[in-house]
């Protein structure tokens, strides 16, 4: 009796045409003797409808076209179904694919998805919410925001945002971390949670991330002027300066005097004063080279 494989694409992640991506996924479920199933997410009730294949079909891998707001919608979905998520980069937030080296090539993606080589990674719970990557208070929250609402996407839209990011960015937040059993008191332009090394666009935020270390780290970005930002962005993350300051914990909090913009893997998720953070028991099968 064949076996089933599940496709799970966001038809509009990255403003590319995922046409390709189904018909080549197809093709190579059948070549490697699967049976093919695919669901297009549409932003209505996507969780209960994924489980409910899920159940018909019992598929034993997911394919997952889209970028990481995807994956972390499957990994909600199916936190606790025992499957493996093969991932081809198809978003405009590609970080999770870019920090585990998956290639951007369609048919080479496709030839590690379905493999059994996989890495079991830790999901870190922000407020309840489930985040798998990097997630982070103030600067790049703020360019997020600009960027959902912004007419042009792609690198383009990104590069345009940056630059109205920097210029309407506000004062310094002050921040009270609860941490290790102390307390740290601090004004920054940033705090990132990060659960990897990388963001989608392959700068290196956390050089000492590892995504099954049972660890968190908070990277505290006191300074982010113009000097900061372009050694973080040229791979310089500056170490020995009083700028930067990185946390390895499993929990944490965070307490802000104002509302401070919010994003969990490249979403936007409003303001928040208080963030309540630990890894979770739950980790989730990824397909690697």
């Amino acid at each position: 009796m064949k076996k089933n494989v599940m496709m799970i694409v966001n038809p509009v992640s990255g403003a590319i045409d995922k046409s390709d991506f189904i018909t080549a996924t197809e093709r190579f479920s059948h070549q490697e003797n699967f049976n093919f199933v695919s669901y297009e997410t549409s932003g209505m009730d996507d969780a209960s409808q994924i489980r409910a294949l899920f159940n018909r079909y019992k598929p034993e891998r997911i394919i997952i076209a889209g970028g990481d707001g995807t994956i972390k919608l499957a990994a909600d979905a199916l936190e606790n179904e025992e499957v493996i998520f093969g991932i081809l980069s198809a978003g405009s937030a590609n970080g999770l694919a870019t920090d585990l080296g998956l290639p951007k090539d369609l048919e080479e993606s496709l030839a590690i998805a379905f493999k059994n080589n996989f890495i079991s990674i830790d999901t870190i719970l922000i407020n309840g919410n489930k985040s798998l990557h990097l997630s982070d208070l103030g600067l790049n929250a703020l360019l997020i925001k600009n960027y959902e609402h912004s007419a042009v996407r792609g690198k383009l839209g990104y590069a345009m945002q940056a630059i109205n990011t920097l210029i309407e960015d506000d004062e310094p937040f002050h921040a009270v971390i609860t941490v290790n059993g102390e307390q740290i008191e601090c004004d920054a332009r940033m705090i990132v949670i990060a659960n990897s090394q990388k963001y989608g666009t392959g700068v290196v935020i956390n050089p000492y991330g590892l995504m099954n270390d049972g660890l968190f780290e908070l990277i505290i970005l006191k300074n982010l002027d113009l000097l900061v930002l372009g050694k973080i962005i040229t791979g310089n993350m500056p170490m020995d300066t009083d700028d930067v300051l990185i946390i390895s914990t499993d929990k944490a909090t965070i307490e802000t005097n104002v509302p401070v913009n919010f994003q969990i893997d490249g979403e936007y998720c409003g303001s928040e004063m208080k963030l309540d953070i630990a890894v979770s028991s739950k980790k989730i099968k990824v397909a690697i080279p």
